[in-house]
């Protein structure tokens, strides 16, 4: 893979731990600034809110720039609200600053993934797009649970000022690796200006709407890992960050493994996937009252999450095809968000006012079962569609 891939993962492990870092802090971000467990899971609702948000207005400017140039203006929006976050004095203060953050997010792994399949032959897109996601996954291996030991030990504000390096870091290597690429000519304005159209396509609007419910069923039960871990388990708050190490291992495996599949089967994989990721959150359920066989299950959630990642971005790319396809892909990084933040509030919807904290991966494990339906009633739509045009159309 060339090193430009690499300058992309390097951004994408920033943003990784900035987004996935929170959820090891809630008993410590809650406990200093005085609110619920359940409030201050709704800054990782924000942060994805943001990222929605983000999606369509930086989208508009991005068939205006290099590439190059968004990329890098992205981790210095990105590197200034973890800096905010840091020095936040109250809780809306951090609120609105993990929203600015956000903005820089759905952006960057969208026009990210195009010029991630640009770099490589056809037959390796997925792969690439898994490659630039390794930086998530990486970053829950190791900058998660480091920044959840930091936080823990010198105070959560510690954690976003180590982030606040890490932008830095990213930055100036994609400054570095990334190819120069020229800003849009006129007619490229003009063109890009009916790029929204895209969003317009039933076949795009089913894959992301497929995206969102799956990552609603991922972050329902991802973000109250720690109270689960703690309170249900019966493991100690220490024990929290080796085992979020184990799901970051977990986010590896599978999202390489998604890309490699996809570039093979697509289809199969994205029906595969789902039916896994709902499968191994219903089992949690059961799990999350043995220590060892809830170990194994976070592992396996990492995996099953991840493995849907790179087959659901690719599918939305081929969708869109042609123009559309930056910010069709920046719209999907959003749907991936919007699931999070929906996740988030559903999770805490299950504990403060459903069955409780021990039921929130059996609810969070049907929610995939409805992104499967979605995703087959789309397949099935756009085989009849080619049957339709190919009776209209006969072969001469």
């Amino acid at each position: 893979m060339p090193l430009a891939l690499y300058a992309l993962t390097a951004g994408a492990f920033g943003i990784g731990v900035t987004e996935f870092v929170i959820m090891g802090l809630l008993l410590e971000v809650s406990a200093d600034l005085g609110v619920s467990i359940s409030a201050a899971g709704l800054l990782i609702s924000g942060y994805a809110l943001g990222v929605v948000i983000g999606a369509p207005l930086l989208g508009a400017i991005a068939g205006k720039w290099s590439k190059k140039t968004l990329l890098m203006s992205l981790m210095v929006v990105f590197t200034i609200g973890n800096l905010a976050c840091a020095l936040a004095p109250d809780y809306w203060t951090l609120m609105a600053a993990r929203v600015l953050t956000a903005f820089a997010h759905a952006s960057f792994f969208g026009v990210g993934s195009v010029v991630a399949t640009s770099l490589v032959a056809p037959n390796k897109k997925a792969s690439a797009i898994a490659v630039m996601f390794t930086g998530l996954t990486v970053a829950n291996i190791l900058g998660v649970p480091f920044g959840t030991w930091l936080g823990q030990a010198y105070g959560w504000r510690s954690t976003f000022f180590a982030v606040t390096l890490i932008g830095i870091v990213a930055l100036a290597v994609i400054v570095a690796l990334v190819p120069k690429d020229k800003a849009a000519t006129g007619d490229q304005e003009e063109a890009s200006q009916g790029v929204a159209a895209v969003l317009g396509r039933r076949a795009v609007l089913l894959g992301l709407l497929t995206t969102v419910l799956s990552w609603v069923g991922v972050f329902a039960g991802f973000t109250y890992v720690a109270p689960i871990l703690t309170e249900i388990t019966g493991f100690s708050e220490a024990a929290v960050s080796p085992i979020l190490l184990v799901f970051g291992g977990g986010l590896v495996v599978g999202n390489l493994l998604g890309g490699w599949l996809a570039d093979r089967h697509l289809l199969p994989t994205v029906i595969g996937s789902l039916l896994a990721l709902s499968a191994v959150l219903l089992a949690m359920t059961a799990a999350i009252h043995q220590p060892v066989l809830a170990v194994i299950a976070i592992g396996l959630f990492g995996a099953a999450a991840f493995a849907t990642v790179a087959p659901l971005q690719m599918w939305v790319l081929q969708k869109a095809e042609g123009a559309g396809q930056g910010l069709a892909s920046s719209f999907n990084i959003a749907a991936f968000n919007l699931g999070n933040a929906i996740g988030a509030w559903l999770g805490g919807a299950v504990i403060d006012h459903g069955p409780g904290l021990g039921a929130v991966t059996f609810v969070a494990g049907l929610v995939p079962l409805a992104a499967l339906a979605v995703a087959i009633f789309a397949i099935r739509l756009d085989r009849r569609n080619a049957e339709a045009a190919a009776l209209a159309c006969p072969a001469e």
